[in-house]
């Protein structure tokens, strides 16, 4: 039986062109990330990342301690094929860090498909779809930079823009979105993100005004734990409302929904600490008919290959994707090559796994690796 018989690890960091507002916390200069590579008994190598932000979810020191301390004695051994039971088998020997986790799932689903000459999307039941349609966060604190890249991004395609409101004034915010609309009109695709930064005292004074900026939905305006301010926003807005740091897990989203606090939920793979448990989620909101949406934090090429092919076997994720850090933020990504993106669409690789290729060279060249075990 092919086993994992080696595992290298690598705090990385990495510079970004921009820097982003983004409510609950900021961005400026370099992200930090973890990258996993696993080898099995046939000499096949897998690649998985965790991405966590220590705003959000914890730190990459945290995942890098988690992994090379913690879980690093139940991978080495561990049957590739056998990727549930190292799941619970990591539950139970170390709570939370559910980014190291995902990292080590998405490398051994990487092996997988390799050895068995079959992507991920294939492993996970087959696709529903070959592209996805690529949300860009307007996030910068120089809105007329934000300006330009979209004149630039529209030209090219793109029609997804979410915009991160609540971090200036209310003023700011919807003077932003008037000149948006006055900009490019029903063209886009406009979304809003409060990343919690409403308290539910007078929320809904706040909300009634964006929504005369047709959004396609309004993410998170509450903190997390506002569970019935959310419910009230959903009965008395017309504009639906996307649940992301209320729903992390598939309790999550039982809560949401015995409570009709949400009208769709946002599911990243760093948040929810798996793809089987980021599947768990979607199967809750299918039943629910709550759709899904494609969210990151900061990952890079490696993790958010393993997005696009979790959402590429998943029907109900079907409001795109924000999959635009490697094209778009990070100078460089560690991938040999880039996955695609045309006409504002991230394309879902051909390849067997997560259809990625990383090298020694490719990952030195890109990243600075502030430690390796």
């Amino acid at each position: 039986m092919e086993c994992v018989e080696r595992l290298r690890l690598f705090l990385v960091e990495s510079p970004i062109k921009m820097a982003r507002l983004q409510g609950i916390g900021n961005i400026k200069g370099t992200v930090k990330r973890v990258l996993v590579e696993l080898t099995s008994s046939s000499g096949i190598t897998g690649w998985g990342e965790a991405a966590p932000w220590e705003v959000f979810t914890g730190t990459a020191e945290g995942a890098f301690a988690a992994i090379d301390i913690y879980l690093r004695p139940y991978v080495i051994g561990a049957p590739v094929k056998e990727i549930r039971a190292l799941t619970h088998t990591m539950d139970k020997a170390l709570v939370g860090h559910g980014e190291a986790k995902l990292a080590i799932e998405m490398a051994m689903y990487d092996i997988l498909g390799k050895s068995c000459g079959l992507s991920v999307a294939d492993l996970l039941g087959g696709r529903v779809r070959n592209e996805i349609p690529l949300s860009f966060s307007i996030a910068d604190p120089d809105f007329g930079a934000d300006m330009a890249r979209m004149e630039e991004m529209v030209r090219s395609g793109h029609e997804i823009f979410k915009v991160k409101t609540g971090v200036k004034s209310h003023r700011e915010d919807m003077s932003h979105l008037e000149a948006m609309r006055e900009a490019f009109g029903d063209r886009l695709d406009l979304r809003i993100d409060y990343n919690q930064a409403l308290q539910p005292f007078g929320a809904i004074s706040v909300l009634r005004d964006v929504e005369r900026f047709r959004p396609t939905f309004i993410e998170q305006p509450v903190p997390r734990d506002c569970l019935s301010a959310m419910a009230s926003f959903v009965e008395a807005l017309d504009t639906p409302i996307l649940a992301d740091e209320s729903c992390f897990d598939a309790r999550d989203v039982m809560e949401l929904v015995r409570l009709k606090a949400a009208d769709a939920i946002s599911v990243k793979l760093m948040k929810a600490g798996g793809i089987l448990k980021a599947q768990a989620q979607m199967a809750i909101a299918d039943t629910a008919r709550l759709p899904g949406y494609g969210g990151t934090l900061w990952e890079g090429g490696i993790a958010l290959a393993a997005g696009t092919q979790f959402i590429a076997a998943t029907p109900g994720v079907s409001l795109g994707c924000e999959f635009y850090m490697p094209h778009h933020v990070l100078t460089e990504d560690v991938l040999e090559k880039r996955i695609e993106n045309r006409s504002g669409r991230v394309v879902i690789p051909d390849g067997a796994g997560l259809g990625i290729c990383v090298s020694d060279t490719s990952l030195r060249s890109n990243a600075r690796v502030i430690e390796e075990r």
